[in-house]
């Protein structure tokens, strides 16, 4: 199977893009592993994390039925370093044509941030596999829902203030997965127990399975 084609069906189908954005190394790689092993699917590691690149590496050379991402691209050079690193998904927070024609020229999955209409738009025109409505918390779901009316080609993903209590709100709007980060990767925070990540991973994937299914 087209390995891009198989990627892109990870996101439609589990509905999650998980975003790792941590302040240490360690804790980072530790939420990666549990959130995987309570069934996520798709993951983001953003470059602010340290190390984001080797992190990238380990992940993607041990889970090979992951698609394993690297977020906050700003440049061509970033994308291409993290390509290079393994990652199979690239995102930015905003529409970056040179991050989009690196990852194209190598089939990798893009998720690419934009807010208005005309910014979704000129998202998709310059390549986009995935616009991230970002940042989402401003707006609801019926934002969505009246972007689709006339844009209802626009594969949408949104990220901020997604919880398990509203992810089927956004998905019955239209949006075709939900980004998701503190819920899942902070649930350790407290007492190091990963096994709590795996579990809010559990929960979110179940609210989404859920909501699809309805």
């Amino acid at each position: 199977m087209w390995k891009k084609y198989s990627n892109l069906r990870k996101i439609s189908e589990t509905g999650i893009v998980l975003i790792v954005r941590l302040d240490d190394e360690e804790e980072a790689m530790n939420v990666a592993e549990a959130a995987i092993k309570g069934g996520i699917k798709v993951l983001e590691i953003t470059m602010s994390v340290p190390n984001a690149l080797g992190i990238i590496r380990k992940l993607s050379n041990k889970y090979e039925d992951v698609l394993i991402g690297a977020g906050t691209i700003l440049d061509s050079e970033t994308a291409n370093a993290a390509l290079l690193a393994g990652a199979e998904l690239l995102v930015s927070p905003q529409l970056n044509p040179e991050m989009l024609k690196m990852a194209n020229r190598y089939q990798a999955v893009t998720v690419s941030g934009a807010f208005t209409p005309t910014e979704i738009v000129e998202t998709m025109e310059a390549g986009a596999d995935v616009v991230k409505l970002f940042p989402a918390e401003f707006v609801g779901p019926g934002y969505v829902k009246t972007v689709k009316a006339p844009l209802s080609q626009a594969a949408i993903v949104p990220t901020g203030g997604v919880t398990p209590q509203n992810a089927g709100e956004w998905l019955k709007a239209g949006c075709v997965a939900v980004g998701v980060g503190s819920y899942i990767t902070k649930a350790a925070q407290q007492d190091g127990d990963y096994e709590k990540v795996t579990l809010a991973a559990r929960e979110f994937l179940q609210a989404v399975s859920n909501a699809n299914n309805i």
